[in-house]
């Protein structure tokens, strides 16, 4: 793909005038990162950080029958959310493989927003367009409605604090409401995905540049600073939260990748995939699939996506995610594993980098909890 047919955001000259380095992801010209990501990584986590999410898919399910419709087409009870509150789940295939982990927001009765990756934002969309046949509901691309701006860390709150007079202190994690920022219109979200506390902006592109200047400007005292992608990665890497097309991907159902919780049997009516979940579920308990761990190297090479997991001469898993850690000091991964060498403590187990088997210890995830 040419740097002319790649999508941009609407700060896209926003990023070029902090002299953002660019990079091509899942088709859109996003900030990889405006000077040192370990400094970026590192504000995040004691100050905040400022990141174009805007890349992300927005989908919006309208009609009398959303609630139901999104029950049968994803894998959690959405219509249990309440007004104003969002929860993460997936969309899976008939065989029980994920085609994404997503966060639906519940904005009104009968309105919902699914917000997919933008890897498979279009996928998503297929998905739910095949699905919704013969119910009274509509469902619409809302990718080029929204700019999507997060800050993150710390702290955020005191940030945003100064810039509205919506009730931040009520704001739960996982719930979004309506309100203004910097006299612009927002759905204020208490969401993210970097292991902080921390905001996501859903705005009309129109207004992004002024809503990032903004917040940029009150942000200015106590160490905000712009954060692209490369440091999103190492922050939820530390957070052990999940990448798509790493721990996740259509050859794994949700009980694969240990995150069977999201799947909700109990729920009424049929779904997509049920069957092959019950299946899956069934299978996971008799015989544990491989387990998503973590990785803490003992020495400096960092693993990388692909690398396998040794113990004993063998193989037994493979590497998702590695990373040099900015919190920890070391280079970690996160790595599906054979259930035997699972546990936190494991002894003998190693990654081969390059030819060598470096030692690396098993532990559980994640790597960094905030203090709350």
């Amino acid at each position: 793909m040419s740097s002319t047919e790649l999508r941009h955001t609407a700060l896209d000259a926003v990023h070029r005038s902090l002299g953002a380095t660019m990079t091509d992801f899942a088709g859109w010209d996003m900030p990889l990162r405006y000077g040192s990501e370990r400094d970026e990584h590192v504000a995040v986590r004691t100050k905040a950080g400022l990141f174009d999410l805007s890349h992300m898919g927005e989908i919006t399910v309208t009609g009398p029958e959303a609630a139901d419709f999104l029950n049968m087409a994803l894998v959690g009870n959405i219509a249990s959310i309440g007004v104003g509150r969002a929860r993460y789940t997936m969309i899976v295939q008939a065989d029980g493989g994920i085609l994404d982990d997503l966060i639906v927001y519940r904005l009104a009765e009968t309105e919902y927003m699914v917000v997919a990756n933008a890897s498979n934002a279009q996928v998503v969309l297929d998905a739910l367009d095949e699905r919704s046949g013969g119910l009274d509901v509509e469902v619409r691309d809302d990718r080029d409605a929204y700019a999507l701006i997060a800050v993150q860390g710390p702290a955020s709150p005191g940030i945003l604090k100064s810039l509205t007079d919506a009730d931040l202190d009520g704001l739960k994690y996982y719930a979004g409401l309506p309100g203004t920022v910097a006299g612009v219109p927002a759905l204020i979200a208490r969401t993210g995905y970097t292991g902080e506390d921390g905001f996501e902006l859903f705005v009309k592109p129109e207004h992004a540049v002024e809503l990032w200047q903004a917040l940029t400007k009150a942000g200015e005292g106590v160490g905000l600073v712009p954060c692209g992608l490369s440091c999103r990665d190492t922050l939820r890497l530390e957070a052990g939260m999940p990448l798509y097309g790493h721990e996740l991907n259509t050859s794994l159902t949700p009980f694969d990748a240990g995150l069977g919780r999201v799947v909700k049997f109990e729920k009424e009516g049929d779904f997509v995939g049920r069957a092959a979940l019950v299946e899956a579920a069934a299978r996971a308990e008799q015989n544990p699939p491989r387990v998503l761990v973590g990785l803490v190297a003992e020495g400096r090479r960092v693993p990388r996506a692909g690398y396998s997991v040794v113990a004993g001469g063998e193989v037994i898993g493979e590497v998702t995610s590695g990373a040099p850690s900015p919190t920890l000091g070391k280079p970690i991964a996160m790595a599906y594993v054979d259930a035997a060498h699972a546990a936190p403590g494991t002894e003998g187990v190693g990654v081969d980098i390059r030819g060598t088997h470096e030692p690396f210890e098993v532990v559980a995830l994640p790597f960094y909890k905030r203090q709350k």
